[in-house]
């Protein structure tokens, strides 16, 4: 069985389909919050994402621990019919199933939301894809950087003129996994009270549109195309990164009225605050180019921790743009643990994001263990849970089922 399942979900079984970011980001925010949560790979190929990652050491990728904790592995072929009746025996005794295969695979193997809904009514089949279940692009296939290019974010980001950059990580995908996870929580909560269970569509081109704020709007009521704005927000300003004297960047944000004259004061500038341009807040997001300037000639003459204090002093919103050998050293980040290890069986431990949000009463799990090898878990899953022998596993096993 799991190991000492705690949290919210405790007693929640979930079955992950699927590979690489999306699905997978959701069900370990299931896991983290104390789901038993049953990862299935293909006998011979696993997740891919046991090689993703930018960095090794010793050879090995260091996002799997972090996305796999909490999870038990086993292995199934669903392309054949054993590996079909298998899962749909899993379904049965599983509360949520999340797959984030391409649209009409599930139902080509036979195991669609028809069939398992029908086997297992109270089922939350959640189902995480590029463009969503229906529509004309249904079928296309989709990562992270096509949902953000069609939804318009990757649009938003960049300079004028230029190339339109990615935020540096797979952000489609992991949008597309919080809505899901939200999703499932809300069909779990109709699950209790009416016993019905149903399906959850989320998609990566829709996560990332649910993001733009007000945008969709601006087009829609002015015929307004929001265009890229380098490293502020339109007409909101001062709101900006800076460079220090010691050559760091600084956010200052003071965007607002009754921020303004804190800012000045802690610069010693109260003579902005006669300057008519100035002088509103929408007067100041005409006028950014040049107020940023002046902001800007400022704080490259004090270094960034002395800007820093300054702004707190005066209770100005800043920060420090941090690298990650900043995060790891920062008392307000070793104080909320916002990092934790997680026990890799080879490389030992790997430090990744602790559980969020965090909960008063019921906490999720703060440390996980690993899973390492594909079907890891197929004694205890296949034998514990749905009572085949192993004798039956073997079997199963050298027929390529398992």
């Amino acid at each position: 069985m799991p190991e000492a399942a705690s949290g919210p979900l405790a007693g929640l079984r979930v079955i992950e389909l699927g590979s690489l970011i999306a699905g997978p980001f959701a069900t370990r925010t299931l896991a983290d919050l104390g789901a038993d949560v049953v990862k299935v790979e293909a006998p011979g190929r696993p997740d891919p994402m046991r090689e993703w990652g930018v960095e090794r050491y010793e050879g090995r990728a260091l996002w799997w621990p972090i996305q796999s904790r909490g999870k038990r592995l086993v292995t199934c072929n669903l392309r054949v019919p054993e590996g079909q009746d298998l899962l749909r025996k899993l379904a049965a005794s599983s509360d949520v199933l999340v797959e984030n295969f391409k649209p009409g695979t599930m139902e080509r193997w036979g195991l669609g939301p028809d069939e398992l809904l029908e086997m297992n009514p109270g089922l939350v089949y959640a189902r995480v894809s590029g463009y969503g279940q229906t529509g004309p692009y249904a079928e296309r296939p989709g990562f992270a950087s096509a949902g953000e290019a069609m939804s318009g974010m990757r649009y938003l980001n960049g300079f004028p003129e230029g190339p339109p950059p990615r935020a540096g990580l797979s952000l489609g995908d992991s949008l597309a996994a919080l809505y899901a996870t939200v999703g499932i929580l809300a069909a779990l909560r109709h699950r209790d009270a009416t016993g019905e269970g149903q399906v959850v569509d989320a998609s990566i081109i829709e996560s990332c549109l649910a993001m733009l704020e007000s945008v969709p709007a601006e087009y829609g009521k002015l015929g307004a195309i929001r265009q890229p704005a380098g490293t502020g927000l339109p007409k909101n300003a001062p709101s900006n990164v800076y460079r220090s004297r010691d050559r760091k960047w600084v956010v200052i944000a003071a965007n607002s009225d009754n921020l303004w004259p804190r800012l000045c004061s802690a610069m010693d500038h109260e003579d902005w605050l006669e300057d008519p341009r100035f002088s509103t807040h929408e007067l100041r997001g005409e006028n950014q180019a040049e107020l940023d300037g002046l902001i800007g000639e400022w704080v490259a003459e004090h270094d960034a921790a002395e800007v820093d204090r300054l702004m707190m002093e005066a209770g100005v919103v800043s920060a420090p743009v941090y690298a990650f050998s900043d995060i790891f050293e920062d008392p307000h980040v070793k104080d909320r643990e916002m990092l934790v290890g997680v026990e890799d069986p080879e490389i030992g431990e790997v430090i990744g994001p602790a559980v969020f949000p965090k909960l008063s009463r019921t906490p999720g799990r703060s440390e996980h263990r690993a899973p390492l090898e594909p079907g890891e878990d197929n004694a205890d899953v296949y034998g514990e849970l749905l009572g085949i022998d192993p004798d039956e596993l073997a079997k199963l096993e050298s027929e390529g089922v398992i």
